[in-house]
């Protein structure tokens, strides 16, 4: 039995973790529960699952972290503000299973300065996907790493014609149903940035050995390419509870958790390159995290304070990337890293960012 304290209750990823524990009483027991606002879902789900143990917004889930003995963090918050339980999550020795990629992307060297060899289990399907690949080889024998992507609404269109997007149209994926900033980050292929820069934190490989490649139909869902020529790839429909499952007893695979591809009807998958002038969100995500400290953090902020401006409309879809880039050449990054320099950059970044939008408006 898997004592699992379930960070981001309320969210999708939280939702779907209940699914999947709701639906293997025998494997796995509800410790904790935290969301970030929505009392209300949360005392229901407490009340299913027996749970005495809950809390609300950040702060008190890194609390409850520290306080609840349990065997996996599953730490589905959204945004940076995830940090903080990521960091009380692995002090504390137990297994993270993350799918609040910001925190280890915003955190960088303090979080993998103190996370042991596979403390840390992704939950981010391409993540999962990859750690899945990695267990065909050695270290050693890794070419690169190649992470899809559905190329979101806009796959196809060059830059020009994306001048004119509304922010109903950035919102239409035509895979993955998930939140604004999210959905937002996969039009401008932000996020795909992002899970590079985790990509590089979780394993080890160098940015130069990640590739992006475009896969519309979200099948494979990564790879990995060996030294000698043979590529792993892990391929299912997509739905998070398969990577979800795998994160709350890695490395075991829960039966029946997802539906297998149907080898009986003809389908075709398609593989496309990465049109790097019309998204540049990938590039420069390689530059920040190459530049490491707490430029990766700059980046996600400034990000998130253009999304807003965007679906607010005060800034326009390609604006989101000029507002980033212009806030990442400005930075000066201090002399060390600590979560009080990182609170530090994150609330330069948006003052930065919030006046570039005022500027351009």
């Amino acid at each position: 039995m898997r004592r699992v304290l379930l960070l981001g209750s309320t969210g999708s990823i939280g939702t779907q973790a209940l699914d999947v524990i709701r639906a293997n009483p025998r494997r796995f027991e509800v410790v904790g529960l935290a969301a970030g606002s929505d009392r209300p879902t949360l005392a229901a789900q407490a009340a299913e699952f027996g749970v005495e143990h809950t809390a609300l917004g950040a702060a008190e889930a890194e609390q409850l972290v520290r306080d609840v003995e349990a065997d996996v963090v599953l730490n589905g918050i959204t945004g940076s503000v995830g940090l903080g339980p990521t960091l009380a999550a692995l002090e504390c020795g137990r297994t993270l299973a993350l799918a609040n990629k910001e925190s280890l992307i915003v955190g960088g060297d303090l979080v993998t300065a103190i996370a042991k060899p596979g403390q840390i289990v992704p939950v981010d399907s391409e993540h999962s996907a990859l750690a899945q690949a990695l267990r065909a080889g050695e270290r050693s024998e890794i070419r690169r790493l190649v992470v899809t992507a559905s190329g979101g609404p806009f796959r196809g269109r060059r830059r020009e014609s994306l001048a004119d997007v509304t922010p109903s149209e950035a919102l239409a994926h035509p895979t993955w149903n998930m939140g604004r900033v999210v959905t937002t980050n996969s039009a401008t292929l932000v996020n795909k940035g992002l899970e590079v820069i985790e990509a590089h934190l979780l394993f080890g490989v160098p940015y130069g050995d990640i590739e992006v490649v475009v896969h519309p139909q979200s099948i494979v869902h990564s790879m990995v390419e060996f030294v000698d020529g043979s590529t792993i790839a892990q391929a299912s429909p997509p739905d998070m509870r398969l990577p979800i499952s795998l994160g709350l007893d890695w490395p075991h695979r829960v039966a029946g958790v997802g539906r297998p591809l149907d080898w009986r009807t003809a389908s075709s998958w398609t593989f496309e390159p990465l049109d790097d002038d019309a998204f540049p969100a990938v590039r420069l995500a390689k530059q920040v995290g190459r530049a490491g400290g707490t430029y990766p953090a700059v980046f996600n902020a400034a990000n998130e304070q253009a999304v807003d401006a965007f679906h607010d409309g005060r800034l326009s879809f390609l604006g989101i990337l000029d507002v980033v880039e212009r806030v990442v050449d400005a930075h000066e990054p201090p002399a060390g890293l600590t979560r009080e320099s990182l609170a530090e950059a994150e609330a330069w970044a948006r003052r930065t960012a919030d006046r570039s939008i005022l500027a351009q408006g």
